[in-house]
């Protein structure tokens, strides 16, 4: 029994408070993840509706080339996320308010930067291509920094553990989008859709200014590569091995096996588009919050990230086998022309997928360590496996064999992503060096 304005919780046994503490912790951690889906299913169903309507509308040539520069936008933004926003959410996540806010404005600086001067690039290469290519890479580089400031913005919110704010941010791109679409579809080009959907995104960004109550600070970019550096030039070359592979891979199957093999590999992607918004979703929460375990309960890292690559690995498997009941009519309402090519890929793709989710577990794990060296090592030896299983199998049976060598490659890239893991745990264990700084 408790007197009058007593708190249970307080007067409660030890034990019970334990308990109590534990389930709130539960509680809290399941919140921050449910934003991370909530946002991810926002901006993914926006990037699906895009993909969808200039596939069903320009054909798989034409998709083959929004292709080309939605692959190039990806090499991109992880340059931006490996200087700007990775070192921001390992090192920044759960700091007191004041903190946050000084390193938020230096790392949204960096990534407008970074926007910048990538766009400037890609806006001089578009004009010297010329042809179909061309244009749609010159569009890319006028959006590009509002592209980069937006997904800073997400970023940066699930840092401080304000989720429904990126889940805003995104609902306003979302709407943007509409009537960016309307206009795009009567000029009904590659390059006015990337117009569209940059210029959208822009609209976004301009509302994460008024969000967070601060001004990106470019002119901070450089001491905070400075300071980060021995985060950042590890997640730049980590992130761009990444992409960069993924690049190579689709540039290389088009010059193989031609433009449309690319748009078929993208259509099947758009297939796998709801399960890769959650596992997108929840990588934008996976690394403050083990990162958060790590401090917490370090002892229990291990066991998150396993339970966390397993469950996206197995839900990975139970989307791709609902997809091969896809009956054909839906698929041919879905991607139109583009499906009969797709179809044939959804196996491997889905394979791909399940390694990719696997793999993201110890991929968390090893970031939130600031075990930046065996990241950088593990992703170097996935995105060599992923080239020359990409290419090397375009070589000999098309996108089919591109596929099936990307699936091969995925799996064995997890493997060594969790044999990394491993050895960092018993390496904290051994010398209890903290990695993950909270200043």
């Amino acid at each position: 029994m408790t007197t009058e304005g007593e708190d249970p919780r307080t007067t409660a046994p030890p034990a019970a408070r334990a308990a109590h503490a534990r389930r709130s912790a539960r509680r809290a951690v399941a919140g921050r993840l449910s934003w991370g889906l909530a946002d991810q299913a926002a901006s993914s169903i926006s990037n699906f509706a895009v993909g969808i309507y200039v596939a069903r509308s320009l054909g798989v040539t034409a998709f083959g080339v929004f292709s080309l520069a939605w692959v190039t936008y990806g090499v991109v933004l992880n340059v931006s996320r490996g200087l700007a926003t990775d070192p921001l959410v390992v090192r920044f996540s759960g700091v007191p308010e004041a903190s946050w806010r000084a390193a938020v404005a230096r790392s949204s600086g960096t990534a407008l930067g970074v926007g910048a001067a990538i766009g400037a690039a890609c806006l001089v290469a578009g004009l010297g291509l010329g042809g179909r290519v061309g244009p749609a890479f010159a569009c890319l580089g006028v959006v590009l920094p509002g592209l980069l400031l937006q997904d800073a913005w997400r970023f940066s919110f699930f840092a401080a553990g304000a989720g429904r704010k990126a889940f805003v941010n995104d609902l306003v791109w979302c709407v943007a989008l509409v009537p960016a679409m309307v206009l795009a579809a009567r000029v009904d080009s590659v390059a006015a859709f990337v117009l569209a959907w940059g210029a959208s995104a822009a609209v976004a960004a301009g509302y994460g200014c008024f969000q967070s109550g601060i001004r990106p600070a470019a002119a901070g970019a450089r001491a905070w590569l400075r300071e980060h550096r021995d985060l950042g030039s590890r997640y730049l070359a980590e992130n761009v091995s990444l992409s960069g592979a993924s690049q190579l891979r689709a540039y290389g199957l088009g010059a193989l096996a031609g433009v449309g093999a690319v748009g078929a590999v993208r259509g099947a992607e758009l297939l796998m588009g709801p399960f890769l918004a959650v596992l997108m979703g929840l990588s934008l929460v996976t690394v403050p919050e083990a990162a958060r375990v790590l401090r917490q309960a370090p002892h229990r890292l291990g066991t998150f990230c396993l339970l966390l690559g397993g469950g996206q690995a197995a839900a990975a498997l139970l989307w791709g086998g609902s997809l091969l009941l896809l009956p054909q009519r839906l698929g041919d309402l879905v991607l139109g022309g583009v499906w009969h090519s797709a179809s044939r890929l959804i196996v491997p793709i889905t394979l791909s997928v399940a390694g990719a989710g696997l793999g993201t577990g110890a991929a968390a794990g090893l970031r939130a360590l600031g075990a930046a060296r065996r990241s950088l090592r593990s992703q170097l030896f996935a995105s060599a496996c992923y080239v020359v299983g990409g290419l090397g199998g375009a070589a000999v049976a098309g996108p089919v064999g591109s596929a099936w060598g990307v699936a091969a490659a995925t799996v064995s890239g997890s493997a060594v992503w969790w044999l990394q893991l491993r050895s960092a745990l018993r390496e904290r264990h051994h010398h209890s060096v903290p990695e993950v700084r909270t200043t």
